[in-house]
C-alpha cells in the first residue's frame, strides 16, 4: 500500500532536497533488506557475495582488487561470511596456500531473498509511478549512480 503524501517523516523532510531524499530512500531500502535478509551482512560483505554471484569463484586477492579493498579487509569479510556459511573456500590447484572462494547454497539462497526484495521494491515503485515517471526515475538513478561511482570512494575517517 503506497504511503499517503502526508505520511512522510516529520523528523526528516525528505522532500527538502536531494541529500534528504537520498538519505530517506537509503534508510527505507536498507530497512526492507534487513527484514528479508536478517543475517546482518554488511554492505561490503554483500558486495563480496554479489561479485561471486556475477563472476563465479574467485581468489581473495581478485576479490580485493575487484572491490578496491585491502587484503586484510577482504580476509576479515570472508572470515565472517564463512562463519555464516555463505561462502566456502577450497585450495586452488596444488598450492594449498592459494584459495578460491565460492558461494554456498546458503549464500545463493541469501542472494535470492535479497533479489526478491529488490523486485518487490521495483513493483512498489512501478505502482506509484506512471510509465513516463518510471523511465525518468530509472534514467536519473543511473545518472546519479554513475556520477557517484566516477567520483570514487571518499577518504576514510581517521579515528
Amino acid at each position: 500500500m503506497p504511503p499517503d503524501e502526508d505520511q512522510h517523516s516529520e523528523v526528516l523532510d525528505w522532500q527538502a532536497g536531494v541529500e534528504n531524499a537520498l538519505a530517506h530512500l537509503t534508510c527505507v531500502l536498507v530497512a526492507r533488506r534487513t527484514r528479508t535478509t536478517p543475517e546482518r551482512v554488511t554492505w561490503q560483505q554483500y558486495d563480496v557475495l554479489e561479485m561471486l554471484r556475477l563472476r563465479g569463484p574467485m581468489t581473495p586477492s581478485a576479490l580485493s582488487d575487484s572491490l578496491s579493498v585491502s587484503r586484510p579487509t577482504m580476509s576479515k569479510a570472508l572470515r565472517v561470511l564463512k562463519d555464516q556459511d555463505l561462502v566456502e573456500q577450497a585450495a586452488l590447484g596444488t598450492d594449498r596456500r592459494e584459495q578460491t572462494t565460492s558461494l554456498t547454497a546458503a549464500g545463493l539462497e541469501f542472494l535470492d531473498r535479497a533479489a526478491e526484495c529488490r523486485r518487490d521494491n521495483a513493483r512498489i515503485a512501478e505502482s506509484v509511478l506512471t510509465p513516463d515517471e518510471q523511465a525518468v526515475f530509472a534514467e536519473l538513478c543511473g545518472k546519479v549512480a554513475e556520477a557517484i561511482h566516477a567520483a570514487g570512494q571518499p577518504a576514510p575517517i581517521s579515528s
